[in-house]
């Protein structure tokens, strides 16, 4: 058993010495983070040759000290850096073992760019944990221990657009550096724990899917849309001040939230009860266009399950007919404005004039 312990110490040591980053739970180190490196006894040394300082992650990954090579810190902890430089600093032979102490601290965790494939509603490249405007170079100041709650696995997916609902949210695939780790984030819908993996530049998310129509996922979450757009058009009346409009629905809305949205239902039942409700949606993947006519009453009344009433989906269009009644209503009326210009040119110009 110890002999065990012992052969796994050994290899956690020998993957943080050659700077190879495995998945993690805690927050490892991208590009461009910013650490604050203090070693007491170098107090009594010139400034220009002290090892303490602020430094910054470079592009490739490695931190650059005086007098040492690069040393290769990405994917690291804040823990496993400490022991690196240490390691370095008395082989190199600029300390004492029993003299040297070394403390590294995080001042500003960058921005990383991360990709996201799958079922997400806009798969792509993304730069996760921006800075905010005015940021781009802050001031030095000695505090550490910032924190960044955008540098994590679920708000990816949410910058992605967010799971559809066909998602397979136990077996997510984080790729870091070659090494796949699969998360199960199910927890964000049951109130379970979650371990939210933080991230680092260059990973690699790809949430896999299934074949059914996840129900329980269709709702504003922290890996789902809080809000949809749906495209609305109800022309009851001539077109003259545009009655097309897109909307902002909640995530979770149904073709029926729709409908009483874009006030195709209600009224006087004798004119529209025989309104009808087409809903249009695109695959985003495929182009394949779905058309859903309905009758509005039959929508409302009748509606039992996701076929008849399917979820709203972002970009959705749905478009009102009149009833019958309405339309010969409307047809009488272009006729009695043909037979009687005069009026017709008086309604023009109260439209035209707001009088």
């Amino acid at each position: 058993m110890f002999r065990a312990k012992l052969i796994v110490s050994a290899l956690v040591t020998a993957i943080a010495t050659a700077g190879i980053a495995l998945p993690s739970w805690a927050l490892p180190l991208s590009p461009g983070d910013r650490l604050r490196i203090n070693i007491p006894a170098d107090e009594g040394l010139p400034e220009t040759d002290r090892f303490s300082g602020v430094y910054e992650v470079n592009l490739d990954g490695t931190l650059q000290l005086p007098f040492i090579d690069p040393v290769p810190v990405l994917g690291l902890e804040l823990p496993q850096v400490q022991q690196q430089l240490t390691r370095i600093l008395i082989n190199e032979g600029f300390f004492q073992p029993n003299f040297l102490r070394v403390s590294v601290s995080i001042i500003e965790w960058a921005p990383v760019q991360v990709t996201v494939s799958g079922a997400v509603f806009e798969p792509g490249r993304y730069l996760i944990n921006p800075r905010q405007a005015g940021e781009d170079d802050p001031p030095i100041v000695p505090l550490t221990g910032n924190y960044p709650p955008n540098r994590y696995l679920t708000v990816a997916i949410q910058t992605a657009g967010g799971i559809r609902p066909e998602a397979d949210i136990i077996n997510v695939r984080l790729i870091r550096g070659g090494i796949e780790q699969v998360v199960d984030v199910s927890g964000v819908f049951t109130g379970e724990p979650l371990d939210d993996v933080p991230l680092i530049a260059g990973d690699r998310i790809i949430i896999p899917e299934r074949e059914i129509i996840q129900s329980e996922l269709v709702r504003p979450s922290q890996i789902t849309p809080q809000a949809i757009p749906v495209f609305l058009s109800n022309l009851s009346l001539p077109n003259f001040g545009g009655n097309v409009q897109v909307q902002q629905v909640a995530y979770g809305s149904r073709f029926s939230h729709a409908v009483i949205a874009g006030k195709c239902v209600g009224g006087t039942t004798a004119i529209n009860a025989k309104r009808r409700a087409t809903l249009i949606q695109t695959d985003r993947t495929t182009g394949q266009t779905r058309v859903l006519d309905r009758s509005v009453e039959e929508l409302v009344r009748e509606s039992t399950d996701n076929q008849d009433n399917p979820f709203l989906m972002p970009d959705d269009g749905l478009v009102c007919y009149d009833s019958t009644v309405t339309n010969v209503t409307s047809i009488f009326s272009a006729i009695g404005t043909i037979l009687n210009p005069i009026s017709g040119i008086e309604l023009l110009l109260r439209r035209i004039f707001g009088q």
